[in-house]
């Protein structure tokens, strides 16, 4: 081939990812991705892929995938333009950033050339292989990848579609490598994909995998489909008649296809059954695609179309009917499905949706771009909440070896889904083999550490009892009960573990406080020092790790304080003459030498200025009064009590009226200083009990106000409920707009801050 024809296939490949493009619904901006594309045009100048073809052509490629089967935008094709720039030439992350620019995006006010720059950085870091010699560092870099979700989910798109053209020109690799990126391909990327609703992407890669780790089995299924392809068609136009002409009669616009199974599937059934392919019945689904120009149509418009369908075929799979409209999956699918006997006495899968379910079924969330009217890069900006939420829980507490994070992390992104209902009919999701404590934990996470047992179907069961779809749950709890180490074998779910395992730390928290506590009595009682040479000779005669270790295990009553303890320090004699000397001859240590620790003495305050209330370095220079919680935004008064601490108090505490009475001398006039911190507040809601209103009212705080529950202790009796919970807040204000927003839930008469 000669140099004009391959410029001529770059050319041609590059217009047709413009002309992709243009044809989105983003805004044009042609002139950034030429920069993008001039520029990895001249990195990669003659550079060859294993197959022979101009390497530029992979880039173009990932970019296309990323444009016309993702629906992503020019920052994103920019990316996938220069994603192997900064790892495979000379060019480094600043040369990417240099080449737009000073320009930057209107809407966010950052630099083009930055953004750009930090997804190819993103994307670099995990270059590679996640297995191999280097697995644990692999791992280490996969989990880069996912904490830049939260940032930009946009890298983790752009590397599938780098994945997905790599399989697709697979067939240059050597047979060792073949097998060995196919492997990676269906233990990582495809689950990945899967998890982001990319169903078509997802297929695809499972596919093409397949047909790298298992060639003879999967030309045999192919062949197979293929051999049976007449008659299934035969088949499905005999039982798509009758129902073409209902839909027909009442003016509906749609299509109606038959969707065959991938190989992948079918040869995952065929495992599971044990059976031969010649077995398998449900190896194409029927698909009813409908126009739907408003949205709010959608459900009515999908009911009906069942309604037709089983005027004809009344024959219906009573476990095979799934309601994905009223609560769609976690990957945003929305769509109903029935399965009714055909004419010829086989069970056949009817899938009901709009075009735009349909078109959220291929391309999952990211499908939410094609929908926007592109007004700018922001429409990029989709928020995944649900799934960064399951990402950030495997991340915050992964398994300590590599290879187990990652199994983790598999786990939670591929595996099939329960769904169970609670008293009340809500319904939750769950994966499979979740137990009851891992709903328990799912609902709120004072719910899991207060779970004795569970109610499954009215029937008593152990937090250890596996859950299958269709379940009603009822949690059974008591505030004595806290978490216990043999729960973390009943737990599957990441949001269960992560909770879990935040409890002990905070469980053994609380033990090393205790024990800390208990240490320094006992050395104060036996006028010993505590320092650094002090703590090395304890820790080291006692066997233990580090002080914490120390702390925990006297907290916890494996360490007994007793003088023996003691025999790791100085003779007891030569403390005892060395503090004679002290006390004989006035060398006493002074206490107040470290006058930066000093706590400010009373007469130090001028009661003419105002005292800033102020917390720095995680120290506050005052003291919130536990009889009335004040918080910034109240009126407070503050004294300065005897141990020259000032003490803030509402100004309509009852403690506080006596304290200006009897102590007038001691009130100082203050202001807040606002940080970060938070602080503790009581509220009570009242209103009619009604299914749900327990859940709405915690998502309403939790997720929509993002306020931290501490406590939550709910009643109902007589059709009445009454909710008291402890909540974190900045200030005043919030617990006035939590209130404010509470009140309107359908149900609630009443919603007061405590005290």
């Amino acid at each position: 081939m000669t140099i004009e024809e391959e410029n001529k296939i770059i050319d041609e490949a590059y217009q047709k990812l413009l002309n992709g493009y243009l044809s989105s619904n983003h805004r044009k901006k042609v002139e950034k991705i030429e920069k993008a594309y001039r520029f990895a045009r001249r990195a990669h100048e003659g550079i060859r892929r294993r197959s022979g073809e101009p390497y530029i052509l992979h880039p173009i490629a990932v970019a296309t995938i990323v444009s016309q089967e993702i629906g992503m935008g020019s920052t994103s094709i920019c990316a996938a333009l220069l994603h192997d720039v900064v790892e495979d030439t000379e060019y480094t992350v600043e040369d990417i950033k240099a080449i737009f620019g000073d320009e930057v995006i209107t809407e966010t006010g950052e630099k083009v050339g930055e953004k750009i720059a930090n997804i190819v950085d993103g994307l670099t870091k995990i270059s590679g292989g996640i297995f191999g010699d280097r697995a644990s560092a692999q791992a280490e870099n996969f989990k880069k990848l996912l904490l830049t979700m939260s940032e930009d989910v946009r890298v983790i798109l752009i590397k599938i579609a780098d994945r997905l053209h790599n399989m697709r020109t697979l067939a240059s690799m050597p047979p060792a490598k073949q097998y060995k990126i196919a492997g990676e391909t269906l233990y990582i990327y495809a689950p990945l994909a899967h998890r982001l609703g990319l169903y078509a992407i997802k297929s695809e890669l499972e596919d093409l995998s397949f047909k790298y780790e298992h060639p003879d089995i999967y030309k045999s299924i192919t062949d197979a489909v293929e051999a049976s392809a007449g008659k299934r068609n035969d088949m499905f136009e005999r039982f798509s008649a009758p129902i073409r002409a209902r839909l027909d009669a009442v003016g509906l616009e749609y299509e109606f296809k038959a969707r065959v199974k991938s190989c992948y599937s079918i040869w995952k059934k065929m495992q599971a059954k044990r059976i031969p392919i010649d077995e398998i019945y449900d190896i194409y689904a029927a698909r009813i695609v409908f126009e739907c120009p408003d949205d709010k149509d959608e459900n009515v418009t999908c009911w009906a179309i069942y309604n037709e369908i089983t005027k004809i075929y009344n024959q219906i799979h009573p476990g095979r009917i799934r309601d994905w409209l009223t609560r769609s999956k976690p990957n945003g699918y929305r769509a109903l499905h029935l399965t009714v006997m055909g004419p010829d006495g086989e069970w056949i899968e009817m899938q009901i949706r709009s075009r735009k379910m349909d078109i959220i079924d291929e391309r999952g969330m990211t499908a939410h771009w094609i929908y926007k009217n592109g007004s700018g890069e922001l429409e990029e900006d989709i928020q995944l909440e649900k799934l960064i939420r399951e990402i950030d829980d495997i991340l915050k507490d992964p398994e300590p070896n590599a290879l187990d994070f990652l199994d983790s992390i598999k786990l939670n992104l591929y595996a099939r889904e329960i769904t169970v209902f609670t008293p009340k009919g809500d319904n939750v999701t769950l994966p499979k083999g979740a137990t009851v404590l891992d709903l328990a934990f799912t609902l709120h996470s004072e719910i899991g550490y207060h779970c004795i047992a569970g109610k499954v179907n009215h029937k008593l069961v152990p937090i250890s009892h596996k859950l299958s779809s269709g379940d009603q749950v009822e949690i059974l709890t008591s505030q004595t009960m806290k978490p216990l180490p043999e729960w973390s074998k009943f737990v599957v779910s990441a949001k269960g573990k992560r909770r879990l395992n935040l409890a002990f730390r905070h469980m053994r928290r609380e033990i090393m406080d205790r024990g800390e506590e208990q240490f320094k009595k006992f050395m104060a009682h036996n006028s010993a020092e505590i320092n650094n040479e002090n703590l090395t000779r304890i820790i080291s005669s006692l066997g233990v790790q580090n002080k914490d270790e120390l702390y925990y295990k006297i907290g916890n009553g494996d360490i007994e304080l007793s003088p023996v303890v003691l025999k790791a320090l100085k003779p007891a004699s030569q403390n005892l003459l060395s503090k004679l000397w002290r006390n004989s001859f006035g060398n006493k240590p002074a206490k107040d030498d470290n006058t930066g620790d000093k706590e400010p003495a009373f007469n130090e305050i001028d009661r003419k200025k105002v005292y800033v209330l102020k917390t720095e370095d995680g120290k506050s220079n005052y003291r919130l009064s536990k009889c009335c919680h004040p918080l910034p935004g109240d009126d407070v008064v503050a004294f300065v009590s005897r141990k020259n601490e000032v003490v803030v108090h509402r100004i309509d505490c009852p403690t506080a009226m006596r304290l200006k009475t009897g102590y007038g001398g001691r009130i100082i006039e203050t202001q807040w200083q606002l940080g970060n911190e938070t602080f503790f507040t009581s509220i009570k809601v009242e209103g009619v009990d009604r299914m749900g209103i327990l859940q709405e009212i915690i998502y309403l705080i939790s997720t929509n106000l993002a306020i931290n529950i501490r406590r939550l202790n709910i009643t109902s009796e007589g059709g009445v409920f009454s909710c008291e919970m402890d909540v974190l807040v900045e200030d005043v204000g919030t617990v006035t707009k939590m209130c404010k927003r509470l009140a309107k839930v359908k149900g609630v008469t009443r919603a007061a801050r405590l005290r």
